[in-house]
């Protein structure tokens, strides 16, 4: 699927942005209206190599996604590599861009990778679906960074939420 691009307005700072868009915890919140299953990857959950997986409810083609924030140049752009798929042989990428302004804009690029003439017939129409998805994905992070409301988190599994004594 080639790619798609949704652009928004945020009134915050775009370094308070680019702390929100990198902070996997935190992206549960606001994408759970087409991701179920959420499950963070690696104990630090924010910056470059963080990741994550999830069940995303797409009509065919990519029923799990996982994404990995490969790049983290503060505070203008996040790129996220993925796979998603059965077998997870679909690569997914997103390229976040962020620009100052009186507000900040936020602009996502997303596109798929199918491999396989099968996977691009299965692809074939999906965009209108994941641009819907992302765009309102984007209107409820505005509102969550907006709001300056703590966003819904989650975390590790086993992960320590303590700090240990040393001995």
């Amino acid at each position: 699927m080639g790619p798609i691009s949704l652009t928004v307005s945020i009134d915050a700072p775009r370094e308070r942005v680019f702390d929100f868009i990198c902070d996997l915890g935190a992206r549960e919140g606001w994408i759970d209206h087409f991701a179920s299953e959420y499950r963070l990857e690696r104990i630090d959950a924010s910056g470059r190599g963080a990741a994550a997986r999830f069940r995303v409810d797409a009509p065919a083609g990519v029923r799990y996604m996982e994404t990995v924030i490969t790049e983290a140049d503060r505070p203008s752009q996040v790129v996220e590599h993925g796979r998603g798929g059965r077998l997870d042989h679909i690569a997914i990428r997103m390229v976040w861009e962020l620009e100052e302004g009186p507000t900040t804009t936020v602009r996502l690029t997303f596109w798929t990778i199918p491999p396989t003439l099968s996977d691009r017939v299965k692809e074939f129409g999906r965009s209108g679906w994941w641009k819907r998805r992302w765009g309102r994905a984007l209107r409820r992070m505005q509102e969550l960074i907006e709001s300056g409301a703590a966003a819904p988190r989650t975390e590790v599994a086993g992960g320590d939420r303590l700090p240990t004594a040393a001995s």
